[in-house]
């Protein structure tokens, strides 16, 4: 059975820090590429990062770039996003994915998100 179970999630203050795990479960973690996408309320979901399947690669939204760090340890088949400076902007519920693609399709699968609320 296929899990990607998300935490670490809760209320901080503007400025603060939260660092969120999603630890995986039920396919083959090193060969799928990890990405954290986030919603607000009213909002489509977007992207906030993602990490190859190695780690080696990075990329990030504009409006996280230098706050929010994406590390994954595949030993533990956990993901992590290290979030700093933390704004009201911030709040959203936030989901870990994974995705491989190969010839033909692709495989994907959904956390059931945790809610980061960044208020004071």
């Amino acid at each position: 059975q296929v899990q990607l179970v998300e935490s670490g999630g809760g209320l901080v203050q503007p400025g603060g820090s939260l660092r969120l795990s999603c630890a995986a479960s039920g396919f083959i973690f090193s060969n799928y590429a990890m990405r954290w996408y986030r919603q607000a309320p009213g909002k489509e979901r977007e992207v906030v990062a993602a990490i190859s399947n190695t780690g080696g690669i990075t990329n990030y939204e504009d409006s996280v770039k230098g706050r929010f760090t994406i590390s994954r340890d595949n030993a533990k088949n956990t993901v992590y996003l290290q979030m700093n400076s933390l704004k009201s902007e911030d709040t959203a519920v936030y989901y870990c994915y994974a995705l491989r693609i190969y010839p033909g399709g692709d495989s994907h699968y959904w956390g059931q998100g945790t809610q980061v609320t960044v208020s004071s």
